[in-house]
């Protein structure tokens, strides 16, 4: 890789791009931060995706649309090829949503008609419903609860709402056999109350809205069955709801957070959930952005080294502290707009030309549940026995100094390998997930790639227990994960985003130039079979 020193030429690249629409007129009020040209260039493509105008590039948006024209304009302009659709830099993948209008929406619970513990869930703000495609419009049920919801605990639910202590603790059910012992023991619908003691990954409300979005498959039908609701209650909402009833909610939540047992109850005979919910549906599409770089090897450009970044985000929401613009700045523009920065600095050759050649992937649909990978997997415009790796650029929070990397999947590919021996030469630490029962391998878009067989690769900025680093890692998943505060005035250490962005550059070199070709191990649950 070419010295990086050299990268004060990026300045009068990227302010002479096209695509003015994101990036003209916006200040840079960070520049006094970052002392290194490569740096501000990256942080000024991050600012052009994220800023207010880009309206949180929400999937299926007009504002989405217009961040995927500026990234194609730039993979454009770095000289990189089309790879969508048609000879074109978009890949367009349909889609259905379904949303649930918040305003006419209502949660309540009530002991009978002349109750005078009547109260109403705030939706959004206490509790929210799942949206699914035979969501009924009216919904009421008696409430019992059932501890973790195990097989075992299904009595007399039929008919009822059952409340869940809602565990992510690896050896309880966990959500999907929650919801499904429910649903087979006649329950009219699971309400899942929030671990507060979940602290790798505290419970964040409110959330942003209810809205589902799946991908138009030409075979989808109808969920079959009986209407079924499935609801996620916060702790304190919880307390509430408890506070008639004689059973103490301190005392169920510390023990549910602790794995210790929980007793099963039935609230008193006049306890009534009532639920009305009204929906609105369309179908919308929304575009990946593909370009590729040819490798310079004969033998080794025919096969692809993917690297990939969502740019959706959320768009507007539930406003917090007055702020309804979820701005998606970490999560995950500015790693979109490391791809573009790589491109100009292959353009430039401020890095050297990679003998395999690269596949820049800018996901649509991530926040919906991966959609644009799970579609480009599923319809590759290059064929996936074509595609060696993925690195995938997620998760990443650039707040303290780079000293760990946490690696997803580190131990299934001989990526992990690779990732060490760079990390080794920059005084970098990777290692395996320590908090795998937050299940970040599965949340990101590397975990389409590697479900097909496909090595890939992700990273986490990593941290000591009980260190500055770890407080302000759950100080950001507390406070900005998926809300209005990921903006671009958020705290950040550009020196440690650099660190991350060059250990980027020379692991897709590596990658690109080894001369063997990436595998998956023997044992890995992502071995073919």
């Amino acid at each position: 890789m070419r010295n990086l020193a050299c990268a004060t030429l990026l300045f009068s690249l990227v302010s002479s791009l096209t695509a003015p629409s994101l990036y003209s007129q916006i200040a840079h009020p960070r520049d006094s931060e970052i002392h290194n040209a490569d740096t501000l260039a990256w942080w000024y493509t991050t600012e052009a995706l994220s800023n207010d105008s880009t309206e949180g590039r929400d999937t299926g948006t007009a504002a989405y649309q217009r961040a995927a024209d500026y990234v194609a304009e730039r993979f454009r302009s770095a000289g990189l090829k089309a790879a969508g659709d048609n000879g074109t830099y978009f890949q367009t993948v349909p889609m259905h949503q379904i949303d649930i209008d918040a305003k006419s929406a209502w949660i309540d619970v009530s002991e009978g008609e002349k109750s005078t513990h009547s109260f109403n869930l705030r939706f959004l703000q206490d509790i929210t419903v799942a949206v699914t495609e035979n969501l009924p419009r009216d919904t009421g049920g008696a409430l019992v609860f059932r501890g973790y919801c195990g097989k075992d605990q299904m009595k007399e639910v039929s008919g009822k709402f059952v409340v869940c202590f809602g565990t992510q603790r690896a050896g309880l059910p966990n959500g999907g056999e929650r919801a499904n012992n429910v649903r087979t023991a006649g329950g009219v619908g699971i309400l899942n109350v929030d671990d507060p003691y979940f602290t790798i990954e505290p419970p964040r409300w409110p959330f942003a809205y209810a809205r589902s979005v799946s991908l138009v498959t030409g075979t989808a039908k109808k969920p079959a069955g009986k209407p079924f609701l499935s609801l996620r209650i916060s702790a304190d909402a919880f307390t509430h709801l408890l506070q008639y009833t004689g059973h103490d909610a301190a005392a169920i939540l510390k023990n549910g957070g602790a794995k210790q047992s929980l007793d099963s109850f039935n609230f008193p005979d006049a306890f009534r959930l009532a639920v009305h919910l009204e929906t609105t549906e369309k179908d919308i599409s929304s575009p990946n952005v593909l370009a590729v770089l040819p490798g310079t090897d004969p033998t080794l450009a025919p096969e692809f080294v993917v690297a990939s970044a969502h740019l959706d985000g959320y768009g507007f929401g539930t406003p917090v502290n007055g702020d309804k613009l979820y701005n998606g700045t970490l999560d995950d523009a500015a790693y979109v707009a490391l791809l573009i920065q790589m491109a100009d600095d292959l353009k430039s050759g401020m890095l050297a030309a990679p003998k395999r050649s690269i596949l820049f992937s800018a996901f649509t649909g991530e926040e919906k549940g991966l959609l644009g990978s799970n579609w480009f997997v599923q319809h590759p415009t290059i064929p996936l026995k074509q595609l060696a790796a993925d690195v995938n650029l997620d998760q990443l929070r650039p707040l303290f100094p780079l000293t760990i990397l946490t690696a997803e999947a580190v131990n299934d590919t001989t990526l992990g390998e690779t990732a060490r021996s760079v990390a080794k030469t920059m005084h970098v630490d990777v290692r395996t997930d320590a908090e795998p029962e937050r299940g970040l391998l599965r949340r990101a878009d590397q975990y389409p790639f590697l479900a097909a067989h496909v090595p890939a690769i992700s990273f986490i900025f990593g941290y000591d227990p009980n260190t500055d680093a770890e407080r302000r890692y759950r100080e950001w998943y507390q406070v900005r994960y998926h809300r209005p505060q990921d903006d671009l005035t958020q705290p950040m250490n550009f020196e440690a985003a650099l660190s991350f962005n060059v250990f980027f550059y020379r692991l897709v070199e590596a990658i690109a130039n080894d001369p063997k070709r990436p595998a998956i191990l023997p044992g890995s649950q992502f071995e073919a079979r």
